[in-house]
């Protein structure tokens, strides 16, 4: 191949190549042209600040994104169609990519499946993922992508249209036999079909930022969203969890005064603030453009055009020669400039019209930040968009303090008596000096640690024996810090390898997805039903899984009062359950928070109808108890098989807690210990008045709602709700989007609160016409006031 000195060189060459139609669906339309001349532009107006005598002797080009090392901060924009150009297609771009050390990120409408591409490359795979209208589509990608081994999610939001592409329709331009969206569904494989037609057919408009916040958590992979221009949306798509973003102006054509993407990005920069990675990409087309984009606030940038230009000239050689030239260039600028590392890049190093970055942490390339840290080097859960909405909703409350809300899920506190303490305590002090232990004992036992499987399992065993026929030995009981640490250490003990997989039901508690994301275990959801998860469903999902080599192992349910829909499942459900399961040896993770609050003749918990060792019990005396105290256990009493015998699942348990909590409070276990020694060890008995109240503050919500909504008002609205009779819970439907800006409108303008329900779903774009409505923490009249505010602000949005 020629050796080429510049990527003009390779332009003209490749133009001379390509077939005029090719060549201009490659180049875009009138929008392009102007999109790229409005970047160079950009890009002239830098000037580099040259140094002198700064004994620099090599220059290190590397640069950490995402936790993964570039050979230098350049990676390759995602492009469509790369078989027009050449027949190898996204297989030559994956393998120069590999060769050059170098991210490759993959078009939605790429004409290679995903798992080819991978295999051909060890560089890091990107997915481009456009809105599409079908959230199975998306989730299908998305899916596809994790298996096969990809490492981030590129979302673009600029262009749910890509505009009138003048030399196309001059041209007469369609796709090729043999050239389309292989990843796609068959309906986006026609070679008849015009390119521009794709986006009007099948992207999404209308979409919000919650729609990004469900993507990332719907997913193991980071989220970068690509097309942001301003400040407000930079910090928008950090919010919503995101780990990068990518400034670029490219979205279907350039808007009449849009921003350069060069001209955009210190404002974005300043605004991410070390949040999040800022890449650009938009007109790079020499390494001095690269070192002018990392003055300015960049972690690194992605080039496009030209490396389409270097496949159609010569396949993978002409990508990486491509590749070879900015590096090189970019390499020279920074000797230059005097810049050893690219951690040394600033604001210094250029002199330009627009302004530089003034704030955010420095630059890092693989090890240790001169000071503060980058949020992207830290673990990917913490940009989970649980931890977003939980505080938004808390800013909400906090925000609108005499608003009537039906947000919290925490229990009464009408009957909580600071005297009933000491009681407790004296209880259980009294229990264990009958048992025979002294006074120095007793005080080692509070002010001490304690062992880890916990003090109380006796106290407890003999409880749960009592309230719920679970005849289990104390021994393969675990106490644990509230059942949210119950939930953890199950997760990990099961889910030990990366093809490990836990099933959740859709809605789901948001705490078991938190444990999933910080754990980094992939999540599957199983639709709910009135009934119960949808047993048809699992059963398909569970024989997918296998056919992929993929285990569930476990099924984490709240078969009670669910958080968050309020469904309790009946006793044949549960029984028809535990057959479905049992032919794979998926455990259910049987989260007990609200049963005892619910009706005396509810159906048998899980655990009580195991015969086979498939049902991990959790139960938690936060609710039923006070929350105060902290206090839950595991029941784990299945065999397991070690090189020196046999124990039980709750020794192993045991292992984990220690390196969490190390053991419960023993104060806190004594104070519930107490409380359960007091009530006889039947906690049901001593709750039954609070399941009363809550049963009828749930009675007292439907009938408000049924007499402000009858049924022809219902019909007209469109607006239902399901009919728990018990718990906490219950969901209603609404005809609108009800999301983040809907809550700040509702506290504001009409006083009462809810949680979105999308809040508590798993897949993109689900539950955004539904909310959460909890009756446990309000009176009767704040319910009949709460429930009148809802009604007007319902009837006044949908009109």
């Amino acid at each position: 191949m020629t050796a080429y000195l510049t990527l003009d060189d390779l332009a003209a060459t490749a133009r001379s190549k390509l077939p005029v139609e090719v060549w201009d669906f490659v180049e875009g339309g009138a929008g392009r042209e102007r999109t790229l001349a409005a970047n160079r532009d950009a890009f002239a107006r830098i000037r580099l600040r040259p140094r002198v005598l700064t004994g620099v002797t090599e220059v290190d080009p590397r640069v950490n994104v995402l936790g993964g090392v570039w050979a230098a901060p350049v990676g390759i924009a995602p492009l469509a169609y790369h078989t027009l150009v050449h027949p190898d297609g996204e297989l030559a771009t994956a393998r120069a990519a590999g060769a050059c050390g170098v991210p490759l990120v993959v078009s939605t409408m790429a004409g290679r499946a995903f798992d080819e591409i991978r295999a051909e490359t060890t560089a890091p795979l990107w997915l481009q993922l456009y809105p599409l209208r079908d959230p199975a589509a998306t989730a299908h990608l998305v899916r596809t992508a994790e298996r096969a081994g990809f490492d981030a999610l590129v979302l673009t939001v600029d262009a749910p249209r890509l505009g009138r592409r003048l030399r196309d329709l001059r041209n007469g331009f369609r796709l090729p036999d043999g050239v389309a969206p292989v990843n796609l569904p068959a309906s986006w494989r026609t070679g008849a079909a015009r390119p521009a037609g794709h986006a009007e057919s099948h992207f999404a408009t209308g979409l919000t930022w919650d729609a990004v916040a469900r993507l990332c958590a719907s997913t193991t992979l980071p989220v970068i969203v690509k097309g942001v221009l301003t400040a407000e949306d930079a910090r928008l798509a950090v919010a919503a969890g995101v780990a990068g973003v990518v400034v670029s102006n490219h979205g279907g054509r350039q808007l009449d005064g849009a921003p350069a993407s060069l001209d955009a990005l210190p404002e974005v920069a300043r605004a991410v603030d070390g949040a999040a990675v800022v890449l650009l990409d938009g007109g790079v087309r020499t390494g001095a453009d690269v070192l002018g984009a990392l003055a300015l606030g960049a972690t690194g940038v992605l080039v496009g055009r030209p490396v389409l230009h270097g496949l159609a000239v010569d396949g993978e050689q002409g990508v990486g020669e491509v590749l070879r030239i900015l590096t090189e260039e970019f390499v020279e600028s920074m000797f230059l400039t005097g810049l050893a590392t690219v951690a040394a890049i600033g604001p210094a190093t250029v002199t330009a019209p627009v302004t530089a970055p003034a704030t955010g942490p420095p630059e890092r390339t693989g090890g240790a930040l001169p000071t503060g840290l980058h949020l992207t080097d830290l673990h990917a859960s913490l940009r989970h968009p649980v931890l977003r909405t939980m505080t938004f909703l808390n800013e909400i409350v906090a925000r609108y303090p005499d608003a009537v809300s039906f947000a919290p899920g925490r229990p009464f506190e009408d009957g909580y008596d600071l005297a009933e303490l000491s009681g407790h305590l004296g209880a259980y002090l009294e229990h264990r000096q009958a048992g025979g232990q002294t006074g120095n004992a007793l005080t080692r036992e509070l002010f001490q640690y304690g062992p880890t499987a916990g003090t109380i399992r006796d106290i407890v065993a003999r409880t749960v024996a009592q309230d719920e026929g679970i005849h289990v030995a104390p021994e393969a009981y675990v106490i644990t810090v509230g059942a949210q640490e119950g939930l953890l250490i199950t997760v990990r003990a099961f889910c030990a390898d990366p093809d490990d997989v836990l099933l959740v039901p859709d809605p789901c508690y948001t705490g078991v997805t938190g444990v999933a994301s910080l754990l980094g275990v992939r999540v599957e959801a199983v639709p709910e039903t009135t009934d119960g998860p949808d047993l048809a469903y699992l059963d398909r999902l569970l024989a997918r899984l296998h056919a992929e080599k993929r285990r569930a192992r476990l099924l984490y349910l709240v078969p009670d009062a669910a958080n968050p829909s309020g469904t309790t499942m009946s006793r044949h459900a549960r029984e028809q359950l535990l057959r479905v399961l049992r032919p794979y040896g998926t455990v259910v993770l049987e989260d007990t928070p609200y049963r005892l609050l619910g009706p005396a003749d509810r159906p048998p918990t899980l655990k009580a109808l195991d015969r086979h060792g498939q049902v991990v019990h959790v139960g938690s005396f936060a609710k039923s108890a006070f929350p105060g105290a902290r206090v839950g256990y595991v029941i784990a009493d299945q065999t397991v098989y070690r090189p020196d015998g046999t124990g039980l699942l709750a020794d192993e348990l045991s292992k984990i807690k220690s390196m969490v909590t190390v053991n419960t409070s023993p104060v806190s276990q004594a104070l519930i210990g107490g409380l359960l020694l007091r009530a006889g060890h039947r906690l049901g008995e001593a709750t039954a008045p609070a399941a009363r109240r809550y049963s009828a503050m749930m009675r007292l919500l439907r009938a408000e709602l049924d007499r402000r909504f009858p049924q022809p008002v219902r019909d007209r609205l469109g607006i239902s709700w399901n009919d728990p009779d018990s718990g906490f819970f219950l969901s209603l439907t609404v005809p609108f989007v009800a999301g983040d800006e809907q809550l700040d409108d509702c506290a504001r303008r009409y006083g009462v609160l809810w949680t979105p329900m999308s809040y508590f779903h798993v897949h993109p774009d689900a539950g955004q016409h539904a909310v959460r409505l909890s009756v446990s923490y309000l009176t009767e009249q704040e319910i009949v006031d709460g429930v009148g505010r809802l009604a007007r602000f319902i009837t006044e949005t949908v009109s």
